[in-house]
């Protein structure tokens, strides 16, 4: 029988309703917006106010959850992605993302995770120069490349860039044991969090090198529509790939 979350004053009967109710809350709102209505408000203070111990216990900043001003719905922006997330702005003006998904979870983030988040931000670049070669060597005459699963023409913006072999998650645990972090990563390595910060990074740039020398190595590159990505997050052996996207 599912566990049900208590937040505040709400007690949802399983965990996926309380993040429906919170992804429901931030539709709301468009970037850029202060969260106006007294309710959401009420719902994001007993959220953060729950997110706070689990930070300190692993030693992170706090939220400040006796600081609290107001909260906003606010675009996070890397290189290649954005996504819209809550904000939490503190009284003397100071502001910082959190994440609702790991709140309501109960989890910090953990420096696995972290570890994994510096590795895409290492080749986000890499792989978007790389897209964009692809389509200038293999589009079409509408600048159009075949899906290498489905055949379907798709353009670049209905693309994806698949890891086709390996995965990238087996590429970051090949990283981590040719530098003998496996079971463990040492400190100093990935960022530290800190306010407003959406994307970890390597704190010594010859790692993040390193990583990007690794990578090129291993991965295996292709185009498919984002649907049929979608539809085959993995594959079980190496694929045959008719135009491989190259990375320099």
């Amino acid at each position: 029988m599912a566990k049900p979350v208590v937040i505040g004053p709400r007690s949802f009967r399983t965990q996926k309703s309380a993040l429906e109710h919170y992804k429901a809350l931030l539709h709301r709102y468009q970037d850029g917006d202060r969260i106006s209505d007294p309710g959401d408000h009420t719902d994001l203070v007993a959220l953060v106010e729950r997110y706070d111990p689990i930070l300190d216990q692993v030693g992170e900043p706090a939220k400040g959850c006796g600081q609290i001003g107001h909260f906003e719905r606010r675009l996070n922006t890397g290189t290649g992605w954005s996504n819209s997330g809550f904000w939490v702005v503190r009284l003397d003006g100071s502001a910082t993302d959190f994440s609702y998904i790991w709140a309501v979870k109960g989890l910090p983030g953990d420096r696995s995770k972290d570890f994994y988040g510096a590795c895409r931000e290492a080749v986000a670049l890499d792989l978007i120069l790389a897209k964009k070669r692809a389509f200038a060597e293999h589009g079409d005459a509408h600048g159009l490349v075949a899906c290498e699963l489905t055949g379907v023409m798709v353009s670049i913006d209905d693309a994806h860039l698949d890891h086709a072999w390996p995965n990238f998650s087996h590429i970051v645990s090949g990283f981590r044991a040719a530098r003998g972090w496996s079971s463990d990563i040492p400190d100093g390595v990935v960022s530290a969090p800190a306010d407003g910060q959406t994307t970890p990074t390597f704190v010594d740039k010859a790692v993040a090198d390193a990583f990007r020398d690794y990578h090129h190595n291993q991965a295996m590159l292709r185009i498919l529509s984002k649907s049929a990505n979608l539809q085959t997050a993995s594959q079980a052996r190496r694929p045959k790939i008719a135009r491989p996207v190259r990375l320099l």
